[in-house]
Parts: C-alpha cells; structure tokens; sequence
C-alpha cells in the first residue's frame, strides 16, 4: 500500500502540516524552558513536544520506505535526517525567500552561495537558540550549576559554538556536556561551510574583469562545436563553378 504514494507526493502533502508542526515545537520547548513552567501546563507542553517531534520521526521512516535504493537515499538526504532529529531546523526553509531577492543570484554559482550562506546563518542561529533551551534546562536546577538564567545559557552558546571557550560559563551535568559538544561539532560544519561559500565568492569576484580566467561553459563549447563543423562542411563541399580559363597569349 505504501508503494502508491512516491516521495514527491509525500513531500508535497506533508510539507505545509511539518512547518506548522516545527512551530509549535519550537512555542512548546521555549514556553516550557524559558518560563520554567510547573503545574498541569508543563505536561501538556511536554506532550506537544513529544508528538511534533514523532511526526518529523515518522515523515522520515515513511520517506526511507518509499526510497527504492534506501541507502543511497539515506546518503542524499541528510538534511532530512537533521529535521527528524531537531524539528525546528526546518523552520530555516522558511528564508528561502531571502534568496529570490532582485539582485541576489546573478549567475548559477551565486544563486548557489546565497542559498548556502541565507541556510547556514539561518541553521547557526537556530543552533544557537535551541542549544541555550536545551543546556538551560539540564542545568538551571542543578547544584552547583551556574547557567540558570536563559541570557546566561545564550551568552554560554555563542561563545561555545564559535569555539571561543571563555570558561566563564560550563555546564555541570552529563546532560549539559552531551549538549555542549552537540554545539560545537555542529559550529565548526557551519562555520566551515560558511567559509568555504564565502571563499568561493572571494575568488569569484578576484577573477572578475578576466576574461581568460572564467571556464568556459556547456554553450560555449557546443557553440564552438557548430561553428567547427559548419566551417568543415564548407571545405568538404565540391566545387560546382568550371574553373577559370587562363590568360590569352599576347
């Protein structure tokens, strides 16, 4: 029965009920941590945790099936394996309109770095943000634990994610560590490709004004390509005209 419906089908039907999904987990989880909610409202908040992130587990399990090569699947779709495991990434698709700006993709390559570069400032911030909820909660009752204001977990996070390691703030619990080292392998991916797709740019706008040192493109040889052999035809065609008499003798 699952074979009836493909991947793009999936997609189309489920994209618009994720990213409300995403939202509200991203409500629930900041309501439940920021406020430091007790009472009836913390166990209703945990279970609208609890099932938005069931639904971006399931979206991924139900796209794995339909693959028909699911490890090649698995390899191609990373990102979707990010979503599953913290929901809120998604919500970066949203900054897709940042790149249809006029003026923002001139050519194929930039219209490529912006995507990268909108996408991995976009996916640093949520990063940032979600790993100062996430620390926030592990340590603000802990003894001994000296992050327990959410200005002081987000202070933690930018400074952990940039590699910078004050020391100021460190989380005590296992929980908090575990979050930690989350944040910085995660910051330096970001951080190298937001350097890499900036380089790129670098050498892109050095190279301008040459115009011996851009590559040529697909049309470019084809072009050549034509013209090529339109002139050999030419050569190859017979001569159809008598040939010139010579000169009368004086």
């Amino acid at each position: 029965m699952i074979r009836t419906v493909d991947d793009n089908t999936w997609r189309r039907y489920s994209g618009v009920p994720l990213m409300v999904a995403s939202l509200a987990y991203l409500v629930a989880y900041s309501w439940r941590v920021i406020g430091d909610v007790t009472g009836p409202i913390r166990p209703v908040l945990t279970i609208v945790i609890a099932v938005t992130w069931a639904m971006f587990i399931v979206d991924y399990v139900v796209r794995l099936l339909l693959a028909r090569e699911r490890s090649v699947w698995f390899r191609h779709h990373l990102p979707a394996l990010a979503f599953a495991l913290v929901p809120v990434l998604r919500l970066v698709r949203l900054l897709r309109f940042l790149t249809d700006l006029p003026g923002i993709k001139p050519t194929a390559g930039g219209a490529l770095r912006s995507r990268i570069l909108v996408y991995g400032v976009g996916a640093s911030a949520i990063l940032i943000y979600i790993a100062s909820l996430a620390v926030l909660e592990a340590e603000r009752h802990a003894p001994g634990a000296d992050i327990t204001t959410f200005g002081i977990a987000l202070w933690w996070a930018c400074v952990t994610v940039t590699t910078t390691g004050y020391g100021d703030y460190v989380p005590v619990t296992d929980a908090g560590q575990w979050v930690g080292v989350g944040l910085m392998f995660g910051g330096v991916a970001l951080a190298g490709v937001i350097t890499a797709t900036l380089a790129s740019w670098v050498a892109e706008r050095a190279i301008h004004g040459q115009p011996d040192a851009h590559p040529a493109t697909h049309g470019d040889v084809r072009a050549l390509q034509e013209e090529v052999a339109r002139l050999t035809a030419l050569l190859d065609r017979p001569q159809t005209d008598p040939p010139a008499s010579p000169p009368a003798a004086p």
